[in-house]
């Protein structure tokens, strides 16, 4: 048993290693799991419930502290609005700016000066030792810092190395001029790109602590800039909702901050107004724009009782007033921006191995750099070719790419999804979506309309038509099924009073019962009318039953008072999208079944329609569970696609579980993949972002070990200059972050 996660800002963190040694400081106190991104800088806290002693955010804080680095609780996104528009938010990389602007300045003459002989005037190395001793100490403190730190608590990152290699060619270069051959008038060298046999005493290495600078922290800049910018989808999601509203209080218009209301409150929506908060019609109509929460150009007219949400806009001509039915936190807005960054801050199989790969990374590489120190002096080498091979292998080892492969994918590509209405809830779904090779559909809602309307109504002899629709939709009146709707409606439009409702019962997959008006009423399957409630159901009834089934009818038997009272026949109409979708799900390797609780000819008929081979009808929520479990016993990876409180067991249990957004909130709660706008043309869609994401990762890491894979050899054989080495360094980590920012591009397939 937990507690809803906590989450604090981490200041400090450089790469992956600094990540993992926050997570293990957490994960030392009792009771606490931690998860960190170095991407988005976070910390995501899990306290345990049954834990002895539970520690506070202040003793958390202060375990992150100890470790080196900062930490302040995340605020909530509405005060964070609130302080980035009074302009209190500091720019965070206005810091980062100044001091590359002012490296790369000093850096550019040392440059120069050290690769271009003709303009290496007498005594040049001293103006070369002026210039770059601000880099490599002031330029390059934030490393030193970060080294210092950990050298403190017993650790080595990335800082480390960098540290290390700035420092190393700094000091050397300090030796050669004061004691060695570099200092005298009229020494000459060039820049060494490639490693060189006939390194001289008189070389310095000013120009590698300069350039290796400059080039780490440009590319640290430019890493802070792609990772804003990968998170900006989400920001903006954050940042849609309303900062007050027009309420109705006594008949008075007030205006109120909206963490001032509360549920119940009527608030009124004037054209081009933001929707403050989650709530009814209660008065007016108009048209929506939805296109924020559901990815949807196209207005959605609303009227009394219709639900709006939260950061939606009154686009129409109409003045609406909402009643309040969900503020804050539990609004859609706030769920749907939680499942987002839930889903960014989670850790795929493939990064969890990445980051024990990072952990013991950085000690490794400077036991390389050691060895190719010692064995270029063992072999025959001179100091200056073993001093270039160890403060190469250094530089050119750093672990950035590593800690930003999955991260920077994950942040753009679930930030795209939410633009186009796709939720992801975590990276193990885009394992899932790699694996997947079955699709097992809902009928009622998710391939069709789920608008059920009530066609034909068959009282029993002796029995008034208009009895038997107010008894059914009084029983009814408790399901949220579509059928139970259509009865419902079919009743209120003919004006069939349904009176006082008791004891009302929904029984799984057969149908429901209530007294109404004093009258037990059961509705739903004959068979299970005849069995459970011992209802004599005639062969003529049947036979009508099984002619309108075949149909692609539904149809209900109604028994009042144990006795048989007549039928009543519902039908659904296919999603015109539906074929397409279909298809398109068997373009990306899936095969269809159609799992409906629905009559054969009901679900036959609409298989049809849609090319599906394998349907299976008359099927109850524990069956349906059954047959996703009967599936991934066959060896198939399932996946599951509903959207009614039925299907919640089996997209729960399936492996990958795909819900309607607009269905109920516990197939939306037990799925993995939500499409908010429940446009079913978005499901293939929404398979390829995921596996496009998956693909991106999987891209990202591969060349990032690739990367140091090979490299690492190279430099310790001392065929590249710590320079290149620097800038090889610094491009793998742009490039892993280039490729995650073109995920931003994705697009849905044309209709």
């Amino acid at each position: 048993m937990t507690t809803a996660p906590l989450q604090l800002e981490i200041g400090g963190m450089t790469c992956a290693a600094c990540a993992g040694r926050v997570e293990r400081s957490l994960s030392r106190l009792g009771g606490v799991t931690a998860s960190v991104n170095y991407a988005t800088e976070k910390a995501t806290v899990t306290l345990a419930d049954d834990a002895d002693a539970l520690p506070t955010i202040d003793e958390l804080v202060a375990a992150i502290e100890k470790a080196g680095y900062s930490a302040t609780p995340v605020a909530p996104p509405s005060e964070a609005r609130a302080s980035t528009a009074q302009g209190d938010a500091p720019d965070p990389l206005a810091d980062a700016r100044r001091r590359l602007a002012i490296v790369v300045a000093l850096t550019v003459p040392v440059l120069v000066l050290s690769m271009v002989p003709p303009l290496q005037f007498p005594n040049w190395q001293w103006l070369v030792l002026a210039l770059s001793s601000p880099v490599a100490v002031w330029g390059a403190w934030p490393f030193h810092r970060a080294a210092f730190m950990n050298a403190r608590h017993g650790t080595a990152t990335m800082d480390t190395l960098i540290s290390v290699g700035v420092g190393a060619a700094f000091g050397w270069s300090l030796y050669t001029l004061f004691f060695g051959e570099a200092g005298m008038t009229g020494m000459v060298m060039s820049l060494q790109l490639f490693g060189s046999p006939d390194t001289g005493s008189h070389e310095i290495y000013l120009e590698v602590a300069a350039a290796v600078t400059a080039f780490m922290l440009a590319g640290r800049y430019l890493e802070a800039k792609a990772k804003r910018a990968s998170g900006e989808a989400l920001r903006a999601l954050l940042e849609l909702s309303a900062t007050d509203a027009t309420v109705l209080r006594d008949g008075v218009e007030t205006r109120v901050a909206v963490d001032q209301l509360v549920v119940g409150d009527r608030f009124i929506a004037r054209p081009g107004d933001t929707i403050a908060t989650d709530g009814l019609v209660r008065d007016g109509a108009t048209a929506v724009d939805t296109s924020v929460m559901t990815g949807e150009s196209k207005p959605v007219e609303v009227a009394v009782d219709a639900r709006v949400v939260g950061g939606t806009v009154n686009v129409g001509p109409g003045v609406i007033t909402v009643e309040a039915t969900r503020i804050g936190a539990d609004t859609e807005l706030a769920r749907l921006g939680r499942l987002v960054e839930e889903a960014q801050t989670g850790k795929a199989r493939v990064q969890r191995i990445a980051d024990r790969v990072s952990a013991i990374f950085v000690p490794v590489v400077m036991v390389l750099s050691l060895l190719a120190l010692l064995g270029w002096l063992l072999f025959g080498g001179t100091i200056e070719q073993a001093f270039t091979a160890a403060v190469t292998t250094l530089i050119i080892a750093c672990p950035c790419a590593l800690g930003l492969a999955t991260p920077t994918a994950l942040l753009v590509g679930t930030g795209r999804g939410s633009q186009l209405g796709i939720l992801i809830r975590g990276p193990e779904v885009l394992e899932q979506t790699r694996r997947v090779d079955t699709i097992v559909l809902d009928k009622t809602g998710t391939l069709t309309t789920g608008r059920m309307r009530v066609t034909a109504v068959l009282p029993a002899a002796g029995i008034a038509e208009e009895r038997v629709l107010a008894a059914a939709a009084g029983a009814e009146s408790g399901s949220v099924h579509p059928v139970a709707a259509a009865i419902v409606e079919a009743a209120r439009e003919a004006g069939a009073a349904t009176g006082a409702v008791e004891g009302f019962q929904a029984h799984d997959g057969a149908g429901v019962s209530a007294v109404v008006d004093d009258r037990a009423v059961a509705v739903g399957r004959a068979d299970w009318l005849t069995s459970a409630w011992s209802v004599e159901v005639g062969d003529d009834v049947r036979a009508d039953i099984a002619h309108r089934e075949n149909d692609g009818m539904t149809v209900v038997a109604v028994a009042i008072d144990g006795a048989y009272a007549g039928l009543i026949a519902i039908s659904d109409a296919v999603r015109p999208e539906a074929g397409a979708t279909i298809a398109r799900l068997r373009a990306l390797g899936l095969t269809p079944v159609l799992l409906t609780g629905d009559n054969a000819g009901a679900a036959a008929r609409v298989a049809e329609q849609l090319g599906i081979d394998d349907v299976r009808s008359g099927v109850t929520p524990v069956g349906k569970l059954e047959a996703i479990r009967g599936l991934q016993a066959d060896g198939h990876v399932v996946a599951m696609l509903g959207d009614g409180v039925n299907d919640a067991a089996a997209l729960a249990a399936a492996d990958l579980g795909i819900a309607m957004g607009s269905g109920t909130d516990a197939a939306m709660a037990a799925s993995d993949l939500t499409i908010v706008s429940g446009d079913l043309s978005l499901v293939p869609d929404a398979v390829r972002l995921a596996r496009r994401t998956l693909r991106t990762i999987i891209g990202n890491l591969f060349w990032a070990f690739g990367y140091n894979t090979a490299a690492i050899p190279v430099a310790m054989m001392g065929l590249l200059s710590p320079v290149l080495a620097a800038l090889a360094m610094a491009v793998s980590s742009l490039f892993v972050l280039g490729n995650s920012l073109r995920l931003r591009s994705f697009a849905p397939e044309p209709r």
